[in-house]
């Protein structure tokens, strides 16, 4: 009887869905897609965020979409960490200025700690790790919507005037590509409903495929507008070490936060996940608007923070999936 060989194999110490990623990277750095390329590759992440959203609302009774709405400690959290925390680390790593990142690197890093929370990579990881995923969907949607006003706020009272303001287009994109999909599939989940749950594992590689090509989509809009030639390999270490730190510091706050604030695992995996995020879909044009000509070096500390959210988090999610359950309490 011959044995099944797994990749990568089980002696080696390294999370298979991290190696993915990283070949992701790999992909976007050496064959980055452009022009028509570009295109499809945005118009296909567009779509698969789309499928995404209209699964997880076919998958969900209404009854469950509405006990994540009714979660207002959980989505009080979120947007504590993302529209408080989050800014106040920011004003505090102006200590770094000059001795590790310039003036310009700094103004993207508090920008990165300005714009609101993902939302599918947020939703993907906490279903990844058996987390609350409506209380996760609610919790996003809110931090996206609420960013809408107050991002260009909190960057006009901390960035300076000049930065302009938001139009409605957000708004309406945000209807069109996240909620219109997920009404969509709580319509439609009488008929689909039971079929998509007996399949849990095909939508579990739904959702690492999407946060793929969103990597992928990403790292290339990054290799096109030549990122890597608008600051010097040393202060780009710098500046990722400055965000493994803020990353991690967030991650550690959000979960053993959550802990002493009473929430149970499941809540405290979806408030890890969506607390600790920065949204690039977001925040790239929400930048394109507050800084204009100056919008490519102003993001690109959210486009670093991005990737290395999206590549800690993924062996984590896994980790949290496989790590033991609390005991349950016992019965009188």
């Amino acid at each position: 009887m011959t044995r099944r060989r797994t990749f990568p194999p089980a002696w080696l110490p390294v999370d298979g869905y991290l190696l993915a990623l990283l070949g992701t990277v790999g992909l976007a750095v050496l064959l980055p897609a452009s022009g028509t390329g570009a295109t499809v590759a945005e118009s296909a992440a567009t779509a698969v965020v789309a499928v995404l959203f209209f699964l997880y609302g076919a998958r969900l009774s209404t009854r469950e979409a509405l006990d994540g709405l009714r979660h207002w400690r959980l989505h009080l959290a979120v947007l504590g960490c993302t529209f408080l925390v989050f800014p106040l680390l920011g004003l505090a790593a102006r200590a770094l200025v000059p001795t590790l990142l310039t003036p310009e690197l700094y103004t993207g890093f508090l920008f990165l700690c300005l714009v609101p929370s993902t939302i599918q990579s947020s939703i993907a990881f906490t279903s990844i790790a058996r987390g609350n995923v409506p209380a996760a969907i609610c919790a996003g949607s809110f931090s996206s919507l609420a960013g809408i006003v107050l991002t260009p706020l909190l960057a006009a009272a901390l960035l300076g005037g000049g930065t302009g303001g938001l139009s409605a287009d957000s708004v309406l994109r945000i209807a069109l590509q996240l909620l219109a999909p997920f009404l969509l599939g709580q319509l439609l989940r009488p008929r689909l409903g039971g079929f998509l749950l007996r399949r849990k594992r095909v939508l579990g590689y739904v959702d690492r495929g999407s946060i793929l090509l969103i990597v992928y989509t990403a790292f290339s809009q990054g290799m096109v507008a030549g990122i890597r030639h608008l600051v010097t390999p040393g202060r780009l270490a710098l500046l990722l070490a400055a965000e493994a730190v803020l990353l991690a510091v967030m991650l550690t706050l959000t979960w053993y936060g959550a802990g002493r604030l009473g929430f149970d695992r499941a809540d405290r995996i979806a408030i890890q996940f969506a607390g600790s995020k920065k949204s690039l879909a977001a925040g790239l044009p929400m930048a394109s608007v507050l800084f204009g000509p100056h919008a490519s070096l102003a993001v690109l500390p959210l486009m670093l923070y991005h990737q290395l959210q999206l590549m800690t988090c993924a062996p984590l999610a896994k980790h949290r999936a496989h790590a033991p359950k609390p005991p349950e309490p016992a019965l009188r």
